[in-house]
């Protein structure tokens, strides 16, 4: 089973050991060489950005199953293990500060593929786009602090990143590909997996806001002074109030999220801009999530077209629970899921003596 979409872990704090690091880089180098070998680049693409197969790997090279840093661990040792000359493919980014200079890494990838040089820009967009989406568009309560961006050498892309909640302490992945995305602005995570969902979730990128988004642009070309005078007179509010303040105006105003003079100047250059569409209104700098939350209450006041607010996470599970819960675990399903990985790891050329340890920890999920 393969879905594409979020993964909800508890935040885990400190480092892998160095020396099991180093081990994971060598394993995950050689899982990876035999899936480019056995099934292409694109194959692999599309299983590393794969929720369920990304955790499998995780817990195949040694990383503890359900912490947050099986993303951050995971995605640092694929990008230390893989080169771009040698593989064909490159983990770009990565935790903190590094997730920042993920752009001006896609432009260093002009040396090793053979792309056109437009579209390592186009490829520099996608990366700042699609954090601003799960970051802005899609206010969940989880805040973005780590960036991967996967390219091959076909030009082929997929993004692995991750938001952290410090009031429930836990982290939601999100996974992307680009062979499964029609609109980068609709609906991108094709099936969401985690077990947990929140509420009163503001998401723009759910088809249900496709009225939202245009009137949205319609509010930004016809100039945004309007904007300022009807949440003057209705009140900007709290993501969490935000849907009670529309079907209940008499509750007071919040006023820690007014749009401040900055903001108001950035919809002014928006205005001047004039956008053709909501993903290019989205990509323009200082575009944050006040203004979109901002414009999403104004077109619901003024044309009543309510945004969506649904969670894109959605209940999935590869193999069922062992309460029973979603449902019972398949055992002949899990067994086959086990049996192909251990395949995989009898292919690799690593030390025995790792591949046993790897191959013990396959054996005790069962």
């Amino acid at each position: 089973m393969r879905s594409k979409g979020t993964v909800d872990l508890p935040l885990h704090g400190g480092r892998a050991p160095r020396w099991l690091f180093e081990k994971m880089v060598k394993l995950s180098r050689c899982i990876t060489e035999i899936m480019i070998e056995e099934y292409g680049r694109k194959e692999f693409l599309e299983r590393i950005t794969d929720p369920y197969w990304f955790q499998a790997l995780s817990c195949t090279i040694g990383f503890d199953w359900h912490s947050s840093g099986t993303t951050t661990t995971t995605c640092g040792a694929l990008k230390v293990a893989l080169d771009p000359q040698e593989h064909g493919i490159v983990f770009l980014g990565g935790k903190g500060k590094a997730s920042m200079k993920t752009p001006d890494e896609i432009s260093t990838m002009e040396d090793h593929f053979s792309l056109p040089p437009k579209i390592y820009d186009e490829l520099s967009h996608t990366s700042r786009l699609v954090a601003k989406i799960d970051n802005s568009c899609i206010q969940d309560d989880y805040n973005l602090y780590h960036h991967s961006f996967i390219l091959a050498e076909t030009g082929d892309w997929g993004v692995i990143q991750q938001g952290m909640n410090t009031d429930t302490g836990y982290a939601r992945r999100y996974h992307w590909l680009s062979d499964e995305i029609k609109e980068l602005i609709v609906e991108p995570h094709k099936g969401v997996c985690c077990d947990r969902k929140e509420y009163d979730v503001l998401n723009m990128t759910d088809r249900a806001s496709e009225e939202a988004r245009k009137i949205s642009v319609d509010l930004i070309n016809d100039d945004p002074d309007h904007i300022r005078k009807y949440l003057r007179k209705h009140g900007q509010t709290t993501l969490t109030g935000f849907k009670e303040e529309i079907e209940m105006p008499s509750r007071h105003q919040v006023i820690d999220m007014d749009i401040s003079s900055e903001g108001w100047k950035t919809l002014k250059r928006a205005y001047e801009f004039q956008p053709s569409d909501y993903e290019e209104m989205v990509s323009l700098n200082g575009m944050g999530p006040k203004k979109i939350r901002a414009l999403a209450l104004v077109s619901d006041l003024i044309y009543g077209s309510d945004p969506s607010w649904k969670d894109p996470v959605k209940y999935s599970f590869a193999h069922g629970g062992k309460d029973g819960i979603p449902y019972p675990v398949d055992e002949e399903v899990y067994d086959n899921t086990i049996e192909n990985l251990r395949c995989v790891l009898d292919k690799t050329e690593i030390q025995e003596k790792t591949k046993k340890r790897a191959l013990k920890r396959l054996s005790e999920l069962i």
